[in-house]
């Protein structure tokens, strides 16, 4: 049979096995091929199809054979036509086997339910997502770029958000970057598989992450072929004593990633130099280094050995895990091996989320945001700790006034933890 693409006036697409030379005349190979699609799945209920006279021209066929097909159809039951609305698949259709679908390995995320007060971690307010400021930056940026901004480019990312990336990180965040080492990423999962892929590439075969941390991001490590090594967390963050046998180190020192800890002076200065030492290489995840709530924000780790630490940031907790925005600041030694392995990953990340990003940022919009969200997460924090204080008295709070989430534990329990 031959295959048509069938396109009407109204842009409606419609993909056939349709033999125009049928033994059986045509009028009865369309028929065969609408009937087939629509008991395959392929045309799903409620699925227009295009209109009789355009089907016709891109068939080549008469438009009555048409008409008469889609009569016989609408007979069997398996379309529906009401005047002024089409012609559409009919949402009960007769028999046929039904389409077997290939057994599912992972399960996405349930979306959770609705509740009043979502205590669950790492979930930042994706409410106050600043949708007008967006708007706003969307309507003044995409009317001006160039038509080549649609289009494949640099790996690294646009040089609009590397640009405005490079200021913001240095004046908020104490990072040294420089635009042209600065990879926008699919987020900071991306990024870790990334450096994972690149580090592996370049002799190394294991990679020390905190104890604990998120189990996908130890997941992300291993199907990149490198072993987890784990570095314990205790109450000044993750300890300086990394395995022999690591060539890197995943830290988050602004916020540790589960008990809530900010990684002290001493141990910064151990995990640099035995990156010194060792030619090894810290991976930071400043996942929401922004959000300190009641103290002055720590600078961060990159800013004390930016040859040997990798910054990887997020717009994840301050904007949204939607927007699928991160971004690696890497040692140049890293940045071509990275730039090749985000580029067989897929290509680039898309390149109209990053223009309004950049301009968020230029306009300062992203500034105002990020400071407005500050005192959001103050406010709840503060009334969360009344409320506990009040009536659940047997609660002890761990770690920073910082991020979207934090520690508590029993004092009956010991130093049994929970992120809230």
């Amino acid at each position: 049979m031959a295959s048509v693409w069938a396109k009407s006036g109204r842009s409606i697409d419609l993909h056939l096995d349709f033999d125009p030379d049928a033994a059986d005349g045509r009028r009865a190979a369309l028929e065969l091929a609408l009937r087939s699609a629509i008991r395959d799945g392929r045309l799903a209920p409620g699925a227009r199809l295009p209109a009789t006279r355009p089907l016709a021209d891109e068939l080549g066929i008469a438009r009555g054979t048409v008409t008469a097909a889609y009569g016989q159809l609408v007979a069997e039951g398996y379309l529906s036509a009401r005047r002024g609305a089409g012609t559409v698949v009919a949402e009960v259709s007769s028999g046929g086997p039904t389409p077997t679908r290939a057994p599912v390995r992972f399960a996405p995320p349930a979306t959770p339910p609705r509740v009043r007060h979502d205590l669950s971690p790492g979930r930042p307010d994706v409410s106050a997502f600043p949708v007008q400021a967006w708007l706003a930056a969307a309507r003044a940026v995409l009317p001006r770029v160039e038509p080549a901004a649609f289009a494949l480019s640099d790996p690294r990312g646009r040089p609009e958000l590397r640009t405005a990336l490079a200021e913001y990180l240095g004046r908020t965040r104490g990072v040294i970057a420089d635009p042209d080492t600065i990879v926008i990423t699919s987020g900071f999962m991306q990024g870790l598989g990334l450096l994972a892929q690149a580090l592996r590439d370049r002799g190394c075969t294991r990679i020390a992450m905190e104890d604990p941390c998120l189990p996908f991001h130890r997941e992300v490590v291993r199907r990149a072929g490198l072993q987890v090594a784990p570095l314990p967390v205790d109450e000044i963050g993750a300890s300086g004593a990394v395995p022999a046998d690591a060539g890197a180190v995943v830290l988050t020192p602004a916020h540790q990633g589960a008990l809530g800890v900010v990684l002290g002076p001493a141990r910064r200065r151990a995990l640099v130099d035995w990156a010194a030492s060792t030619g090894g290489t810290v991976v930071e995840d400043d996942y929401d280094g922004e959000l300190s709530h009641d103290r002055q924000q720590i600078g961060a780790l990159q800013g004390m050995a930016p040859d040997r630490v990798v910054y990887a940031g997020t717009a994840s907790k301050t904007l949204g895990p939607a927007v699928r925005l991160g971004w690696l600041v890497l040692p140049r030694r890293l940045l071509d091996p990275v730039v090749e392995a985000k580029f067989y990953a897929d290509a680039q990340t898309e390149s109209i989320g990053q223009l309004v990003l950049a301009e968020l940022i230029r306009r300062h919009d992203y500034d105002r945001h990020v400071r407005a969200q500050r005192l959001k997460y103050r406010r709840r924090r503060r009334e969360l700790l009344a409320r506990l204080t009040t009536d659940v008295p047997a609660v002890r709070v761990h770690g920073a006034a910082a991020g979207v989430s934090w520690c508590w534990s029993s004092r009956r329990a010991g130093r049994a933890r929970r992120r809230s």
